[in-house]
């Protein structure tokens, strides 16, 4: 149940090589776009959230992949989920997710501009990549309230969508606020067991890696890939579904539909201040580690 294989990243943080730069400059840039130009976006404001789906299709499109788009209809209204595939030599797919929407009166830049911009990212650094596995990046629509947890949830959706045509998801990591760090003591929070709180830091300086009992050999095979290369600290925990945080997000679907999956997040409302929040801007982000953990993130990816 409590932490992963391998030995967490501790030390100071070396300096950012050439690659992490030039990404960390596009994570910026994908972040102020969303959370920035286009801000609040859900159907609520459609017009906004229009603008963000068409977004990230063409970033997918301008990496080299050719986007679909999975329409549905939920409130009476369109939305639609944005995959861009990077086909393997065999039938077994790797999904990657992250929802676009944000929560109604949130600007959402680590909620979860964080996550897409990471999305649009490691679709990049994998692109030119030839593997085994095929690679599935998808954007989610409606994973905010009130859809969430609901059937009406984009993730829902296409994880029924993949049960359905009998795919065989090997793995699904959900990319769910990942761009806030801390060093100050007692900046992390934890929810449920008291064994959380003795045994993992009270500093918010770490990434984690989140999963349901089920989904336990997916969550220790990332976190020893993740940290078999990644200098930065990570954290992981495979618990019982029914714990607070510990299902709140994309995987929770693929869950339902009988797929291990995990996500990878900063802890979002036990860390990050800003949490649904208006505040929650483009400015709040530290995007050094948020570099060093997306650039840990396609290593591991690589190496599954």
């Amino acid at each position: 149940m409590i932490g992963l294989p391998g030995r967490s990243y501790r030390g100071p943080l070396p300096p950012l090589t050439p690659d992490e730069l030039q990404l960390r400059d596009a994570l910026t840039d994908h972040v102020r776009v969303l959370a920035g130009s286009i801000g609040e976006r859900n159907l609520h404001r459609p017009s906004a959230f229009e603008r963000a789906a068409k977004y990230v299709e063409e970033q997918f499109a301008g990496n080299g992949y050719s986007p679909a788009a999975q329409e549905y209809t939920v409130a009476g209204a369109v939305s639609r989920n944005i995959e861009a595939e990077l086909h393997g030599s065999t039938d077994e797919i790797l999904l990657v997710g992250a929802h676009y929407d944000s929560v109604p009166g949130c600007p959402g830049a680590n909620d979860n501009a964080s996550g897409v911009a990471a999305l649009i990212e490691l679709a990049r650094l994998l692109s030119a990549r030839k593997r085994n596995r095929t690679v599935r990046f998808v954007a989610f629509a409606n994973e905010e309230p009130p859809f969430f947890m609901t059937e009406a949830m984009g993730s829902f959706v296409y994880a029924r969508r993949c049960r359905a045509r009998r795919e065989r998801i090997a793995g699904m990591f959900s990319l769910e606020t990942i761009g806030y760090y801390s060093s100050e003591r007692g900046s992390q929070a934890y929810p449920g067991p008291a064994l959380f709180h003795a045994v993992y830091p009270d500093t918010g300086n770490f990434i984690g890696f989140v999963s349901n009992v089920a989904s336990r050999p997916l969550l220790r095979e990332a976190g020893r890939q993740f940290r078999r290369t990644a200098k930065f600290p990570s954290e992981g925990v495979s618990a019982p579904a029914d714990i607070p945080g510990i299902g709140w997000s994309d995987h929770w679907a693929f869950w339902q539909q009988g797929y291990e999956a995990v996500m990878i997040t900063d802890t979002a409302p036990y860390r990050y201040p800003h949490y649904h929040l208006p505040s929650d801007t483009p400015d709040k982000l530290d995007y050094d580690s948020f570099a060093r953990v997306v650039m840990g993130l396609s290593t591991m990816l690589d190496a599954l």
